[in-house]
């Protein structure tokens, strides 16, 4: 059976979200923003497509290299 213009397009958008989570280091409010998406659709669209995220375990010290700013810190988990 011939794929559906709807699940080619699914897969498509799978796809992209999967590579920029990648790109993203697993953060998703920056995966949403390099889409141009909120954070809450790529959290939908995540358990939408059943997309596992990875655990990003950082150390301390890059924690506090970090700008405390970031909205994406709120995703790391240790």
């Amino acid at each position: 059976m011939t794929a559906t213009l709807k699940d080619k397009i699914k897969d498509i958008e799978r796809e992209a979200i999967l590579k920029a989570l990648e790109e993203c280091e697993w953060i998703q409010a920056r995966a949403a923003r390099k889409l141009g998406i909120t954070e809450r659709m790529i959290g939908y669209k995540i358990k939408k497509y059943g997309i596992k995220i990875k655990e990003v375990n950082i150390s301390e010290a890059e924690v506090n290299e970090m700008d405390v700013h970031d909205p994406g810190i709120d995703n790391y988990k240790n």
